[in-house]
């Protein structure tokens, strides 16, 4: 299979987002924003409880109008409320995986594939500098990508800088030939969408006393995770909604009755 640029429209990489999670070195979101302008990406969003020092990243060589528009979030679920498709990246090293984890060219078959088939954005999630994505992060993700490296003996699992990472991804998103739109295909939930499923799935679990029953298969995470393997796809959430609205409405008309 040959790999061409052009393969790639500009439009379908509008529809890409970087999302970096509690990144602070300024030279590290300098580097992403180079990257991103590097091979035509221009949406970054930065996830922070503090600002973090833009006007500092020297590295963001020709990107100044990317770190200009770069949009601020408190959370990962404000960042991501307009995708239809959240990709976390990871280095594995020992951590327990619980979801589907895929290598960078599998991975990136399935974010071309989604934006070309797909109104909504694809986030690719960075975590920071140190810690990568905590768990809880991970819980917003629909899959996980890794980029494969050489493991030598006697060393800790070998992870790349931020800004490396940022830039293999989007290289590898825009050598690939893209899978086009097949006609017929429904359009995925959006991240915001599935956020208001799950939290009336997690008050119908603590209403039936699920919750009550069964603590360990209840967390915040554990339900969203759950629900986004149900690969929930827009047309269907209403629907979904007004049955979990419906099951509350029985149980509370059965307590009101008793």
């Amino acid at each position: 299979m040959s790999h061409k640029m052009a393969d790639v429209t500009p439009e379908l990489l509008d529809r890409v987002v970087v999302v970096l999670v509690r990144a602070r070195n300024p030279n590290n979101i300098g580097a992403v924003a180079r990257a991103m302008h590097d091979f035509g990406f221009r949406h970054l969003r930065i996830v922070s409880e503090y600002a973090p020092p833009l006007e500092a990243a020297r590295s963001a060589v020709d990107a100044v109008e990317i770190l200009t528009s770069a949009e601020s979030f408190i959370t990962v679920a404000e960042a991501i409320a307009d995708c239809t498709l959240v990709v976390g990246t990871t280095a594995v090293g020992e951590r327990a995986l619980e979801h589907p984890l895929y290598a960078l060219s599998e991975a990136t078959n399935k974010i071309l594939e989604e934006v070309a088939n797909q109104d909504g954005h694809v986030a690719l999630l960075f975590g920071s500098e140190k810690t990568g994505l905590s768990n809880e992060e991970l819980s917003y993700c629909h899959c996980l990508l890794t980029i494969p490296m050489h493991q030598q003996e006697e060393m800790r699992h070998p992870s790349m800088n931020l800004g490396q990472a940022v830039a293999v991804c989007l290289y590898e998103l825009v050598r690939t030939e893209g899978v086009y739109a097949a006609k017929g295909i429904r359009e995925s939930a959006r991240a915001e969408e599935v956020e208001r499923f799950v939290e009336l799935f997690r008050r119908v679990l603590e209403v039936s006393e699920y919750t009550r029953r069964h603590p360990s298969n209840c967390s915040e995470e554990q339900i969203r995770r759950l629900v986004l393997r149900m690969g929930l796809q827009a047309a269907d959430v209403p629907v979904w909604m007004g049955v979990l609205r419906q099951m509350l409405w029985k149980i509370k008309a059965e307590e009101d009755a008793g």
